[in-house]
């Protein structure tokens, strides 16, 4: 594995030796208790079917924990996303056009308008590093190289960006075309809330999760993903003869179960479950594999087709469909304590690890052909990893087991880490990627419309900050910081 460069000292500049200025109750989970005790009582059965050996993680005499996590808490991450969010500071109006992903062997965003369903992911990601800043400064100084400051951003300038970033993201919650919501709204939204109780930003998630409960068919017992949609292969124009939902849908019910929480609507949780218990009967193979697409009668809910949109083929197994499911369910559990959401969040997780080659880098596809190079997918390897600490923490197992488990997917991180900044500045320079992370694959589906594979996206950076900030929360980075390298 690569090792990274030990942080640079750090700098604040804007390229013309000026700092950017500054311009001014707990929720009900739902939960039955006896699933809590459940969870306790087969935790140590379960742990042995998710834990990777640990000798694939001592390879070659090295110790990757402590060089993995220099990269999750780096400056240079810090410096990577206020690179990008600090020259619309100086705007006379807040952004319009949101980062989605670098060109294969480019180093610049090629932005997308506000209401583009990757829109909340970076605005996300400044709310992440505001996380770290509010919640685990402490966690961060015992981590940190002792020259390296937590504070390398003053928190007024993040917070005022935050705020820049997200002011006009509030509009996208009366979308009613589309089920991504849940990505576009909930990654700032609900840190603006829970960090600030920016009231706003709550009115906003639950306008946007009544929005999107309203994509529910109940004849379908699911939410409808895509209206449309259109390859080179096939083709659904017409929303009254077909019902299209995809397995990435699962990740937009963590909205509905929240504001579920926070309101008491009962409806809205029993639309959640449905959608979920839907995907599990469609989607997910009996090998636990899943399927991308799939379509049925909306006036039935029976399946007429299975087929993918963004994998190989419409039987194999597309990598980041996986990484959703791995996620998506564990987080249905969470809300549910429904075991057999769990199970099938395990069931997935196993797979993806059964299925990853010597090096540790998923390819975009695992059932892709191996006889010619396929381009790997970071952004399945991150969310995947994010998945798998959330089926750790509902097992209630110990922070080392939670990260031993994850390491074997993180690797792909790791990596894909050494063209990280080496000076914490947000001077504009084209041979720098603006991306922490390479090798993301959007979409190399043979009949897409558009292909895009190996370039750096910014879901894959946002999973990748989330991931660290899950880990902080789960004191899981505790146990390593004694390590020596």
């Amino acid at each position: 594995m690569l090792q990274l460069e030990p942080p640079a000292s750090v700098s604040v500049t804007n390229g013309t030796d000026q700092s950017p200025g500054y311009l001014p109750p707990d929720e009900s989970q739902m939960r039955p208790e006896w699933l809590l005790d459940q969870a306790k009582n087969t935790a140590k059965q379960q742990l042995s079917s998710i834990l990777v050996p640990e000798h694939q993680y001592l390879t070659n005499g090295k110790q990757p924990k402590r060089s993995l996590l220099q990269g999750l808490y780096s400056s240079n991450v810090v410096a990577k996303i206020w690179g990008v969010a600090a020259p619309a500071l100086f705007k006379s109006e807040p952004p319009t056009l949101y980062p989605e992903y670098t060109k294969p062997g480019g180093t610049r965003y090629v932005f997308r308008e506000l209401d583009f369903w990757t829109s909340g992911f970076f605005p996300g990601s400044l709310y992440l590093l505001l996380e770290r800043e509010r919640r685990f400064k402490r966690e961060l100084a015992m981590i940190q190289e002792p020259s390296v400051s937590s504070s390398i951003l003053h928190p007024m300038h993040l917070e005022f960006a935050c705020k820049w970033w997200t002011t006009n993201l509030h509009q996208n919650s009366t979308l009613a075309s589309t089920h991504d919501l849940g990505f576009m709204i909930f990654p700032w939204a609900k840190l603006a809330w829970t960090l600030d109780h920016d009231i706003l930003a709550r009115d906003t998630i639950i306008r946007a999760s009544r929005v999107l409960a309203s994509r529910y068919v109940p004849a379908t017992g699911a939410i409808r993903s895509w209206d449309t949609c259109t390859t080179l292969r096939y083709s659904f124009t017409d929303p009254t003869k077909d019902f299209l939902f995809i397995i990435d849908n699962m990740m937009n019910l963590d909205m509905l179960f929240w504001t579920a929480s926070e309101t008491g609507d009962q409806d809205m949780y029993q639309i959640a479950v449905n959608h979920a218990k839907k995907t599990q009967a469609c989607h997910i193979r009996t090998d636990y594999s899943t399927t991308h697409l799939v379509v049925l009668d909306p006036n039935t809910g029976s399946v007429k087709s299975r087929l993918t949109n963004q994998g190989y083929s419409d039987t194999s197994s597309w990598t980041r469909g996986q990484a959703w499911a791995i996620a998506g369910f564990a987080q249905t559990y969470n809300w549910t304590r429904d075991a057999s959401f769990l199970e099938t969040s395990r069931a997935c997780a196993d797979y993806f690890l059964s299925k990853l080659p010597a090096n540790g880098v998923p390819p975009w596809d695992f059932c892709a052909p191996t006889d010619s190079e396929q381009p790997p997918d970071t952004s399945a390897a991150v969310i995947a990893a994010y998945g798998m600490l959330l089926i750790h923490e509902a097992l209630h197992m110990t922070p080392q087991s939670c990260f031993v488990a994850t390491t074997s997917t993180l690797d792909t991180v790791e990596q894909n880490m050494q063209n990280v900044q080496t000076e914490f500045t947000v001077i504009q320079d084209d041979a720098i990627p603006q991306t922490i992370l390479g090798g993301a694959t959007i979409n190399n589906y043979e009949f897409a419309p558009r292909r895009w594979a190996n370039h750096g996206l910014v879901y894959a950076d946002y999973y990748f900050l989330l991931l660290g900030n899950k880990l902080l929360e789960m004191q899981a980075t505790m146990s390593l910081s004694d390590i020596q390298i």
